[in-house]
């Protein structure tokens, strides 16, 4: 319980004070304790008795459950996974202003959803894994909205049925410096808007997830047409493609690179060593791809 002693005068500056405590803590007792999180299935990590990360599974989510959730607004770091995040959810997490590392998997905004990550200005890093699968009311276009989160530097944008309209939104988040895609539904076209990204200086890029018997493949050499016009990168890599030697002429024309990472990617080791040949300034890492997951991954998943 709190007391305000009651005195004659508005300035008296003991009264500030003891007010001020009071509301400090009223505001500790009304956030959600570890125990409240633990019961919501959470795993939390703890910093000076302070609750900082959380990993949850939000598939039984009810909507107190995210108030719950929303009121540690200590989080710094939050892995959620689950479909119960959806337009009417998400704004029950704004209270996490403290959040700089978000983690989701299989979430399920629609475009005009995505306007609700502007509650969380202090966001670093965002990954949407598996966003709205086969939703119609998931194109892509709605990640413009990331644009206005002046701190989100590293997106992962993987597992999504979402194509070119995705990509053309990412285009406009231009203060990203690392982004990762595949499993996607972008074409060749679509990959051309990543030069929009100039402050970018990492790229992971894999390979599309087909949809039909005719879909076309998003990643192959002559994406390096466009690769090799961002030259602004330091780190690439590269994965679930046929490659060759070919390419190091485009990789040639990064001046800024020095980091290359090759695996489960059709590449002879003489290719591979032709490539550290011509690029004796870049650390070259690859791992050669076995018989199975040749077989397993590009051909019978990724149909390539």
């Amino acid at each position: 319980m709190c007391w305000i002693p009651v005195t004659a005068g508005p300035g008296n500056s003991h009264t500030s004070l003891i007010t001020s405590l009071c509301l400090w803590s009223l505001s500790c007792l009304a956030a959600p304790s570890a125990e409240a999180l633990n019961k919501l299935g959470a795993k939390i990590t703890e910093s000076g008795g302070v609750i900082t990360q959380v990993q949850v599974k939000c598939d039984a989510f009810t909507e107190a459950d995210f108030r719950t959730l929303g009121e540690c607004s200590t989080i710094k770091k939050l892995t959620i996974s689950g479909k119960t995040i959806t337009d009417a959810t998400l704004p029950l997490l704004a209270g996490l202003t403290e959040l700089e590392e978000l983690s989701t998997d299989g979430i399920q905004l629609t475009d005009e959803g995505y306007r609700h990550f502007a509650a969380f200005k202090k966001l670093r890093s965002l990954a949407l894994f598996h966003p709205a699968f086969r939703s119609k009311e998931f194109t892509g276009s709605g990640l413009a909205h990331l644009k206005k989160l002046p701190n989100l530097e590293r997106l992962t944008f993987a597992g999504s049925t979402a194509g070119d309209a995705a990509m053309t939104a990412i285009g406009e988040i231009t203060q990203l410096k690392v982004f990762s895609t595949w499993h996607t539904a972008q074409t060749q076209a679509g990959n051309a808007h990543l030069l929009k990204l100039t402050n970018l200086t990492s790229l992971r890029m894999g390979q599309r997830l087909p949809s039909g018997k005719d879909s076309p493949i998003s990643f192959d050499e002559s994406t390096f047409a466009t690769i090799a016009q961002m030259k602004s990168l330091e780190a690439l890599e590269l994965f679930e493609a046929r490659l060759t030697a070919k390419i190091i002429p485009q990789l040639k024309a990064l001046p800024k690179l020095t980091k290359l990472k090759i695996h489960t990617t059709e590449i002879s080791a003489a290719d591979v060593e032709a490539i550290k040949a011509a690029l004796p300034t870049v650390t070259v890492d690859w791992k050669p791809i076995t018989a199975e997951e040749q077989e397993a991954t590009l051909v019978k998943k990724l149909r390539l």
